[in-house]
């Protein structure tokens, strides 16, 4: 998952609902990994005063159950000169479904993410470019399809905290 400024968490997370009985020490493990997913399973250990063959195990459960979807950099998008990001906000014709939505916007490479919401518009569109002409580009190619009626644009001027899942994090009790 992206986030802002070109951070990459190393490790990928997804819904902690209960169903996932994480303690402290795979809570730590998760914060560890999401610092430095290079991270070796014996500077970890050392950490967590364990042994790396448990920490070993610890890691493949968290990844079969799916807690940790996988691995990836983290990649600076003004190294790569798009220095602007701005969220779209989308509204489709009629009923769109998901599906629809993720085949419109998908071929455009300057979007990082789109998420289907609630409210007045239907999806949020996460994307970044070089400069103000080139999200002028961006957004008439959203337009192009015919399908998108209306868009608003908020462009970011700075972020402020910058984190996929924090390891304090718990599920609820009253569900």
């Amino acid at each position: 998952m992206v986030l802002a400024h070109g951070q990459y968490f190393c490790a990928s997370l997804v819904d902690m609902s209960p169903r996932h009985d994480l303690d402290d020490t795979d809570r730590e493990l998760l914060r560890l990994l999401q610092e430095d997913g290079r991270r070796t399973a014996a500077d970890m250990a050392g950490l967590l005063s364990m042994s790396g063959t448990a920490v070993s195990r610890r890691i493949a459960r968290l990844e079969q159950s799916g807690v940790i979807r996988g691995y990836t950099a983290r990649v600076d998008p003004a190294a790569l000169d798009l220095t602007i990001e701005a969220f779209v906000e989308v509204r489709f014709v009629g009923n769109m479904q998901p599906a629809e939505v993720h085949r419109t916007v998908s071929a455009i490479p300057e979007v990082s993410a789109v998420f289907t919401t609630s409210g007045c518009y239907d999806a949020l569109v996460w994307v970044r470019v070089r400069s103000v002409e080139h999200l002028t580009t961006v957004i008439g190619a959203l337009r192009r399809g015919r399908k998108i009626v209306d868009t608003r644009t908020h462009i970011v001027l700075g972020s402020h905290i910058e984190r996929l899942w924090d390891a304090d994090t718990r599920p609820s009790s009253s569900a």
